[in-house]
C-alpha cells in the first residue's frame, strides 16, 4: 500500500499534515497553517521538493 498525506486540524485549531507510509507509521509532519489552503500548499511543496539531494550537516 501507498503513503498518504493526511490534514486534519490540531488542538488550537490550526491545520496540519502528516505522511503515513504504508504501513501506518507517521513518517514526517508538518507545520501549523492557518488555513486548509495553506496546508494543501505545504503539502505540494514536500511532493515537489522530495526528490532534493540529501546534505548531510554531521559531518566534520
Amino acid at each position: 500500500m501507498a503513503g498518504k498525506f493526511e490534514v486534519y486540524k490540531d488542538s488550537a485549531g490550526g491545520f496540519r499534515f502528516r505522511l503515513k507510509a504504508g504501513n501506518g507509521e507517521v513518517i514526517a509532519t508538518g507545520e501549523s497553517y492557518t488555513t486548509k489552503s495553506a496546508a494543501l500548499k505545504g503539502i505540494e511543496s514536500v511532493k515537489t521538493n522530495a526528490g532534493s539531494d540529501v546534505v548531510d550537516l554531521t559531518s566534520s
